[in-house]
């Protein structure tokens, strides 16, 4: 080999690993538009430096966080403009940099960049980011997020915690979410780390994930999924749960994990089983599924095997994850009284559907013309005062909140995982369990509300003033209106969340722009 070529090796070698290098926590983050065939049929995507999903955001407990994101989208369809959020993290006293358009902020321009400034000082764990405008997070704005804590205290459990160690779950769609169905009777393929085949592309790369042999790994599992949930299990091995949604869980093993969209947990794989290659399920909860042709599926490589795809079947699972199972590692107190309603406040959100929007308690939420946060920031205090009118409850600081979720037939497209914004929340009862357990709950911020029957109920403490979505993360039926907004301590938002210039610049460009360009 000459020397050009070995230099051009190395070159493309270190290109090839550049695109697993994790950023942050100080970053440019450009947001493009460009071809990608993740699953091996090309179309157009919404791109975070170059990639879908994009880079892994990294940093540790204790960082500040400064994540430049420049726009330079320029296809109209999958829009122009841009708003990301950081998912799971509470971003107390930068409200402004929460990302939900028309909540915390007005959209980022095309050619024009924003810089989201904000201190992680007591979180650690798997989180993630997608863009919060529309659907655009479904034509590929997402990614991981992972904050260490170089003393995590479950670090005696694994050896490996690395890049090569997050797993990342994406429904992908061959039309672009806004020429699409408004609700999709499901995605193409299921990528897993990006990579993934659809029925009419069985020949497409799958992702390897290598492991070897004796070694204990913490693999992150990340759904950045926009619609279906997944069944994650990897044949011949057992997984050992100890976080969900950036809390640390007591270890729980299992044989199988029902994701939902924008949950997290982490597992720990022991890599004991025979040299070889097997096969990593992801079956989505409806659409293309099963694993013909090695759809829905990616592989786990142990050093020493050949690259060859694997031939393990899989066993039907006995022992699923169940989220009532799940207890935080460190004891967390639930908010308010061991009792029913024992609350300072308590919240009932009826679902309703009327064959193309979604209503809670009798409001579908539409999207105000100025930000929630900047009409509190102006003076408005009241739910009253606030828009959209009947999408925006005001809650007392330092109260405990109840909040029931009773699933109905009348909200189709069960189960709808419910995501709160600012907060981390106990699940006093969860989906599949009438029990209302008040002493040591798993703690989350995205919780499935389960099926007709369920009355899933969180609490959480006020302790974070602003306004904070609360949403079906299910993007297209966010889309149909299916969010309300907690606007917590309107009195002390002004004082509690100071504003940097530039946010207040955004929306005097995004209201300037023709709407060819938004």
């Amino acid at each position: 080999m000459s020397k050009f070529q070995s230099l051009l090796a190395l070159v493309v070698a270190s290109l090839t690993a550049v695109a697993l290098a994790s950023v942050g926590p100080v970053a440019d983050l450009t947001i493009s538009n460009g071809e990608i065939s993740p699953d091996g049929f090309a179309r157009q995507a919404v791109l975070v430096n170059g990639q879908s999903p994009g880079p892994i955001i990294a940093g540790n407990i204790g960082d500040r966080f400064q994540l430049n994101v420049i726009d330079n989208l320029t296809n109209h369809t999958m829009l122009k403009t841009t708003s990301i959020h950081w998912h799971g993290l509470f971003q107390k006293g930068t409200n402004w940099a929460d990302g939900p358009a028309f909540v915390n902020q007005c959209p980022i321009a095309s050619g024009h960049s924003f810089l989201y400034d904000f201190q992680v000082p007591d979180q650690a764990g798997t989180f993630w980011y997608h863009s919060h405008l529309s659907t655009q997070y479904c034509d590929g704005l997402r990614g991981p997020f992972v904050v260490y804590d170089p003393n995590d205290p479950l670090a005696s459990l694994y050896d490996v915690d690395n890049d090569d160690t997050v797993i990342t779950l994406a429904d992908w769609y061959h039309t672009a979410a806004k020429l699409g169905p408004r609700f999709p009777l499901g995605a193409d393929a299921t990528l897993i780390n990006g990579l993934g085949r659809s029925p009419s592309t069985t020949a497409a790369d799958l992702a390897v994930i290598s492991v070897t042999q004796g070694k204990r790994y913490r693999f992150r599992l990340v759904s950045l999924s926009c619609d279906p949930n997944h069944t994650f299990s990897i044949d011949g091995h057992n997984l050992t749960v100890i976080e969900a949604d950036a809390v640390s869980t007591q270890p729980l093993v299992v044989d199988s994990i029902q994701i939902f969209a924008a949950q997290r947990y982490s597992f720990v794989l022991d890599a004991n089983q025979a040299v070889d290659n097997y096969w990593i399920r992801a079956n989505p909860s409806f659409g293309n599924v099963g694993f013909s042709g090695g759809i829905n599926s990616a592989i786990l490589r142990y050093d020493g095997a050949p690259a060859v795809e694997p031939t393990t079947t899989q066993t039907p699972s006995t022992n699923p994850l169940v989220e009532a199972n799940l207890r935080p590692f460190t004891p967390m107190p639930v908010p308010g009284s061991p009792v029913s309603g024992g609350v300072d406040l308590a919240l009932n959100m009826a679902f309703n559907f009327n064959g193309t929007n979604f209503f809670i308690n009798g409001a579908s939420f539409v999207p105000p013309t100025v930000p929630v946060l900047l009409q509190i920031l102006s003076g408005a205090q009241t739910a009253q005062e606030l828009l959209p009118s009947g999408s925006v409850y005001t809650l007392p600081s330092n109260a405990s909140i109840e909040i029931s979720f009773p699933a109905t037939a009348a909200a189709p497209g069960a189960p709808h995982p419910f995501h709160l914004h600012g907060h981390t929340f106990a699940v006093v009862r969860s989906a599949g369990s009438s029990v209302y357990n008040y002493d040591n709950p798993v703690f989350r911020d995205v919780v499935s509300t389960g099926t007709p029957g369920d009355n899933v109920t969180i609490r959480f403490q006020t302790n974070n003033p602003g306004p904070w979505f609360l949403h079906c993360h299910i993007d297209f039926h966010l889309e149909a209106g299916f969010a309300v907004v907690m606007a917590e301590d309107t009195p002390d938002t002004k004082a509690a969340d100071p504003v940097p210039q530039s946010w207040s610049d955004l929306c005097p460009i995004y209201d300037a722009l023709d709407p060819s360009d938004q």
